[in-house]
């Protein structure tokens, strides 16, 4: 079963860690792990339950970010031409990894799904914040060429290894094809709501009554309300602090974890 507990634990992990370049399926999956969430006959209901609680994260970018999303509304029935432009890159740019997951979604899960790739990604990713030497641009949304939405695209796909941070390789390529950091992070998220909301329907329509099933109503909806009540607080948070201040803390987590895991892994804990 899904208590409490662990409902909130996952719920608040979900919503802290989704937008913020550190990876949310990274964090779950380990976490996951370390409490024996999911094992045996629950672990399809399991993995079900972490991607539905991503709709916590969904609703909170669609709250907070409710005026652009009704732009892209309106450019859909021609009604807003930045909405409309916008829209057109922002399915450009979603359709790279859409397609990758539909052709080797379930292969690439069997063989990246654990501990180890996790913790190989947050290293990774955190030498590349460490290292890396951004150019802030001045794009705005609309702006953008349409190449430049199909760079971004190509880089969300490297988030299909978990761990890599969906968030962090967006940003990473929106910076690098001139797009200012406000602009940026508002793409990812943007991106991420079209993204996220795909990926949670399909599984829901999967194996939505299995997780239902298994888990019931309560518990479930404990932990999607949790993770959108601490994705408002970590998007605005993230907003206000890159305003002023690089993506190097990041890196610095991205390297605590992962020595974390390592130690974790070499003492058989994960």
């Amino acid at each position: 079963m899904l208590s409490i507990p662990e409902a909130l634990i996952l719920g608040i992990i979900e919503g802290i860690t989704e937008f913020l370049p550190v990876s949310s399926t990274g964090h779950l999956l380990v976490v996951g792990e370390l409490i024996g969430f999911g094992t045996g006959k629950a672990s399809t209901a399991a993995d079900t339950y972490s991607i539905a609680i991503q709709f916590g994260a969904i609703l909170a970018v669609l709250f907070l970010y409710r005026i652009r999303v009704w732009s892209l509304v309106r450019g859909l029935f021609g009604a807003d031409a930045d909405g409309r432009a916008a829209l057109i890159r922002l399915v450009v740019a979603f359709l790279p990894a859409a397609l990758i997951g539909l052709l080797a979604g379930d292969a690439m899960k069997s063989a990246l799904f654990g501990p180890v790739p996790v913790t190989i990604a947050w290293l990774v990713g955190g030498v590349v914040l460490l290292v890396w030497k951004p150019t802030v641009g001045l794009l705005t949304l609309h702006e953008m060429p349409i190449r430049a939405a199909v760079i971004i695209g190509c880089a969300q796909s490297l988030a299909l290894w978990p761990g890599v941070s969906r968030s962090l390789v967006t940003l990473i390529a929106a910076l690098a094809v001139g797009l200012s950091m406000s602009t940026a992070i508002e793409f990812s998220f943007l991106l991420g709501l079209i993204t996220l909301s795909s990926a949670t329907a399909l599984d829901l329509s999967k194996h939505g009554s299995e997780l239902v099933d298994q888990f019931g109503i309560l518990a479930p909806s404990i932990g999607l309300v949790c993770a959108f009540i601490t994705a408002v607080i970590a998007v605005k948070w993230m907003v206000g602090y890159l305003e002023s201040h690089s993506l190097r803390v990041f890196g610095w987590y991205r390297l605590a974890i992962g020595a974390t895991s390592v130690v974790l892994l070499a003492t058989n804990v994960l």
